[in-house]
């Protein structure tokens, strides 16, 4: 194992849970992002219930992508990291995943609804309605929470692109975004609060708002991605942009 490779993606993770409070995705610790490293077999994932605050670089957990084992001396990883753990495996092309209980978005997935696509800024960034899970049995509940979490969330996913629609509401819990890195998990986590916002206030002046027309979705989908885009400068990563060009 390249040392100075760990520490960049422990320092990377670190700043990604950083940018979580100062977003105001995070309060208390309710929240948690982690970084995978597929060549080494390694995720690096927030510790469990440690302040923000006294939150530095090496303080971050590190666990066996596979089997879930600490590696090394290392502070007890968050218990959701089983969850992230069942989507690395699952969907093989994120890099990062990010869970908060940010107001708006947690509001949907407590009610159990998925958060239709009203306009365009929803489409700039997810192709399609951000899906609801569907609740849990008891059983699920009882036997390995954490890992039914993220088997509920892959369940969800049969028949959709993760990486095109990077976000899901857990029934009666609250969001996980992705990505290709932690960043672009983090920058997906953000804009999932703001429009979640922008749909409860547009549903509270027009409760019968349809969702967007399929066809203008497609169209600012397509912009900021795919081999068709057009978005931004030609060869140059926009700050924050993810994989939009």
């Amino acid at each position: 194992m390249k040392k100075g490779s760990l520490e960049s993606l422990k320092r990377v993770v670190c700043e990604a849970n950083l940018r979580l409070v100062a977003e105001g995705l995070v309060v208390r610790t309710w929240g948690n992002a982690s970084g995978v490293d597929r060549a080494r077999g390694l995720m690096v994932i927030k510790p469990s219930g440690l302040a923000y605050s006294l939150m530095r670089p090496g303080d971050m957990a590190v666990v066996d992508l596979e089997t879930g084992a600490p590696v090394g001396r290392t502070l007890k990883p968050s218990s959701d990291a089983p969850t992230h753990l069942v989507l690395y495996r699952a969907f093989s092309g994120i890099g990062g995943i990010v869970h908060t209980h940010s107001s708006c978005a947690t509001a949907w997935a407590q009610a159990a609804r998925s958060l239709p696509p009203l306009g365009t800024t929803h489409a700039d960034y997810f192709a399609g309605s951000v899906p609801c899970t569907r609740s849990m049995s008891g059983e699920e509940i009882a036997a390995e929470y954490e890992v039914n979490t993220g088997r509920v969330i892959v369940e969800c996913f049969s028949g959709l692109d993760p990486m095109e629609i990077p976000a899901v509401l857990v029934a009666n819990h609250a969001p996980f975004t992705w990505g290709a890195s932690v960043a672009d998990a983090v920058e997906n986590a953000c804009v999932l609060e703001q429009v979640a916002r922008m749909a409860l206030e547009t549903l509270a002046i027009a409760p019968s708002t349809p969702a967007m027309a399929e066809a203008l979705l497609a169209k600012h989908y397509g912009r900021k991605h795919g081999p068709g885009a057009y978005y931004g400068q030609a060869g140059k990563k926009q700050p924050g942009a993810g994989r939009r060009r």
